[in-house]
């Protein structure tokens, strides 16, 4: 009980103003180009969500930060309908800020073609770059993997048809 009510203070504290800090606005049109250029090369969707902190039905949740935080994520996945591409193949970047948590979730088209052991490693390169304060590095390099891994596995032939199914610009919340 004490652990949900320090997790409650201390997003409640987190003001949405944060994402602003972190990410600013030159730098999320920066990102919204590097997410469109990326979907040229492959048939794969990119979406971006970046959050202060949690919703207060997810901070009265028991159990561990990280789990709640792939919770989250796992939610943003489905209601953000990265999860509905033609190819199975979208994938979803979240950052919660107040818990410093990265999460990836890749549609069953990708990730099961995906060593398990990418995305964790991917995960902590990102932190690396954000623990010095280069989010843009960070995110940067993030979707650059992604990308060269849908190209890998979901390049695009000559002339086919490549709809944008998804937004390209990150969420911040």
């Amino acid at each position: 009980m004490l652990s949900r009510i320090k997790r409650i203070f201390k997003h409640r504290w987190v003001d949405d103003a944060a994402t602003q800090r972190v990410i600013a606005p030159d730098m999320l049109e920066r990102l919204q180009q590097r997410v469109a250029a990326s979907e040229q090369r492959h048939s794969g969707e990119v979406r971006v969500y970046i959050e202060a902190s949690l919703p207060l039905r997810y901070l009265w949740t028991d159990g561990p930060t990280q789990r709640i935080a792939r919770q989250r994520a796992l939610d943003l996945f489905s209601q953000l309908r990265v999860w509905d591409t033609a190819a199975n193949n979208g994938v979803l970047i979240y950052l919660l800020l107040a818990e410093h948590e990265i999460d990836i979730v890749a549609d069953r088209g990708l990730n099961e073609r995906v060593a398990p052991a990418f995305w964790p490693a991917l995960v902590t390169r990102m932190s690396g770059a954000f623990q010095q304060a280069k989010f843009e590095e960070g995110l940067t390099q993030a979707l650059s993997e992604v990308s060269a891994l849908l190209v890998q596995h979901f390049p695009l032939v000559a002339n086919e048809a490549n709809p944008n199914e998804l937004p390209d610009a990150p969420i911040l919340n």
